[in-house]
């Protein structure tokens, strides 16, 4: 399925919550991940290091950065000044202008969206997979099953699919139970408080014999002392909602609002210019920590100085769809990206084949892509990740860049307990946990996983380019993985684990986290020919 941006909270029913712990610092800092660890004591990336020591005054071109995602309010006051705009294309005249094939694509394009509306929420890739199996084999006898190439793989489907789903009713139950209780208990204390802002210290001082009173009581210190609050509990609900009302269910199909033919996965030019969407707090958060306006007094600054980002939106709440997630790869390549940022990621990928020739035609027209590796604490080595830069064939693209997160914590917490890792699946890390960043309506907000450490790195890749606009889209990613801040002797919790350490050199190709700082310095040292670039 997507990777969720994961908001920090508790560990409840699902893994859908992740835990934070404390260091020195009792928080992160709001632009932690610009930030550096020597003078502000967080392993963030070294933006701001890299602005006022190495890039004073010099020249940059802009470089335009394609985001792939759920859409982008390209209205947001920290945003719209950084939107790309297809000048070759009148605004709502209706008339493809510039004759790209993309009616009024002025910010960019939406391949999950028609005349009639657009996706909100979709299937999850091994649903539509059971389906059509289902429906392949349901008057096939069993000796023609037993003889059919598919049958093993709809045999592991089915039963992926099915202990998945009961799985998640059992787990809805545990966590609507919890719900509903912390619902009541949360009436009954500010009630009783007379209060509609508790904190740990009002509901602890609470004393009553009243029954109802205590057992409200416990139940709101639990909340209060985990950091749980009712917009928490509220995503948790929707995620059961989402998985088993839509994501897992055999009978959903929002296509038909597209209005494409979905079975030809060759097919183009379908969709509509609506970027916006209905479900766009992830591509907006994810563009802010790219390019946020670094030159305004409001919200956040984003990595790169001198972008525009083109916004795809081809990513619902469910899982995308191969065929979506090629032709956004082929406009962005087609309409002057340089950098395609990827944020999402299903265990199935049907029509793999098309995403690699998207893949190929990025790699031969010089196009960067950063993918993020997920948010499952699983070895990605072990395969069931896509999209992935390993193709059908066996080989490897080599103009993609694979990240998992890392934490403000360091130390043995460095590596985020969520993140999916891997020795050669892998290549770096960046910052990915507690990163604030745009939400729509002018908001600001806290989000976390390798959502949001792939645009961090997207955003390094954009500064390299702009400000070394010579450099090919292999050297740039050879460039940060060479210059990654390593941690080779440091053990770190191996994610998804809450006690087996491991080196954190042993969760990523280079064993390293993603500095903007270092790689403008290799950068400038490989333009003047006085070094040359390590091959990984």
């Amino acid at each position: 399925m997507k990777y969720k941006f994961l908001i920090t909270s508790i560990f409840l029913a699902s893994n859908f919550f992740t835990t934070t712990a404390q260091t020195a610092l009792e928080k992160a800092p709001e632009n932690w991940f610009n930030l550096e660890q020597k003078k502000d004591n967080v392993p963030g990336v070294a933006t701001e290091k890299a602005y006022n020591q190495l890039l004073k005054g010099k020249k940059s071109e802009t470089i335009i950065v394609a985001v792939i995602d759920s859409g982008i309010d390209v209205n947001h006051e920290d945003l719209k000044g950084v939107m790309w705009n297809n000048d070759a294309e009148i605004a709502g005249n209706g008339i493809d202008d510039d004759k790209n094939g993309y009616v009024d694509d002025i910010h960019g394009w939406s391949f999950i969206g028609g005349k009639n509306g657009n996706v909100e929420k979709d299937t999850y890739e091994i649903t539509r997979e059971y389906g059509r199996l289902l429906k392949k084999y349901e008057s096939m006898s069993e000796e023609d099953k037993k003889k059919d190439s598919e049958f093993d793989y709809f045999n592991k489907i089915e039963g992926e699919y099915n202990t998945t789903v009961d799985k998640m009713k059992t787990q809805q139950g545990s966590f609507m139970f919890f719900y509903k209780s912390y619902k009541k208990a949360k009436v009954l204390i500010e009630a009783y408080a007379d209060t509609d802002s508790l904190t740990e210290a009002m509901v602890t001082e609470i004393n009553s014999c009243d029954d109802k009173i205590k057992q409200a009581k416990g139940i709101m210190e639990y909340a209060v002392k985990n950091n749980v609050t009712q917009e928490d509990l509220d995503d948790g609900f929707n995620y059961y909602d989402t998985g088993l009302n839509y994501g897992y269910n055999l009978d959903y199909n929002p296509r038909d609002i597209i209005g494409d033919d979905y079975s030809n996965i060759n097919e183009k030019y379908y969709g509509s210019s609506d970027v916006i969407g209905v479900h766009n707090f992830h591509g907006t958060h994810v563009a802010g920590i790219i390019a946020a306006n670094r030159t305004n007094d409001t919200g956040i600054k984003g990595v790169a100085d001198n972008v525009r980002i083109m916004a795809l939106r081809a990513v619902p709440n469910g899982d995308e769809r191969d065929k979506d997630i090629a032709n956004a790869i082929i406009y962005a390549v087609d309409n002057g990206a340089r950098v395609i940022n990827m944020s999402f990621g299903k265990s199935y990928s049907p029509g793999k084949d098309a995403v690699d020739r998207a893949v190929k035609y990025a790699a031969s027209k010089n196009v960067l892509l950063v993918h993020a590796a997920g948010n499952s604490s699983k070895d990605s080595d072990k395969g069931g990740n896509f999209p992935t830069k390993k193709y059908i064939a066996g080989t490897s693209a080599d103009n993609w860049l694979e990240v998992g997160a890392s934490s403000w914590k360091g130390g043995e917490n460095l590596a985020a307990n969520f993140s999916n890792y891997g020795k050669t699946t892998v290549d770096v890390f960046a910052p990915g946990v507690a990163i604030y960043s745009t939400a729509p309506d002018q908001k600001y907000k806290e989000a976390q996983g390798t959502s949001m450490a792939a645009p961090v790195t997207a955003g390094v890749a954009a500064l390299i380019m702009s400000y070394y606009p010579q450099l090919t889209a292999v050297q740039v990613k050879d460039i940060i993985m060479q210059s990654t801040v390593k941690y080779k002797k440091q053990k770190v919790g191996k994610p998804g684990s809450k006690e087996e350490k491991i080196k954190f050199s042993e969760l990523s190709k280079t064993g390293g986290v993603v500095n903007a700082y270092e790689a403008i310095k290799l950068a400038e040292k490989f333009s003047k020919g006085k070094l040359k670039i390590k091959k990984y």
